[in-house]
């Protein structure tokens, strides 16, 4: 006589059914990018000062620009592509 819930292979079948839908599902790995944060005297809570390949952290702390420079990944960012209008020129 059934116990009214799933038990055994039926529920492991279900669960690992769940678990592949979940994975993909999931957001394709995004390319990070080395982004360079700190602290100004305008803006004393921490936020993006630019990329570490366009600024230098340790040269805007040395000179007294920054302070508290920290490194982070973060995801970069892509171009968005918009939907061209009705009769807009191609760019």
């Amino acid at each position: 006589m059934s116990k009214g819930y799933a038990e055994g292979s039926a529920l492991e079948e279900r669960l690992a059914d769940l678990e592949r839908a979940q994975h993909e599902r999931r957001a394709p790995d995004v390319p990070l990018r080395l982004a360079v944060f700190g602290s100004t005297a305008d803006e004393p809570a921490p936020h993006f000062l630019g990329w570490a390949d366009e600024v230098d952290g340790e040269e805007l702390f040395a000179r007294g620009a920054a302070y508290g420079i920290k490194l982070r990944r973060v995801p970069a960012p892509t171009r968005r592509v918009t939907p061209r209008r009705a009769g807009a020129a191609p760019r």
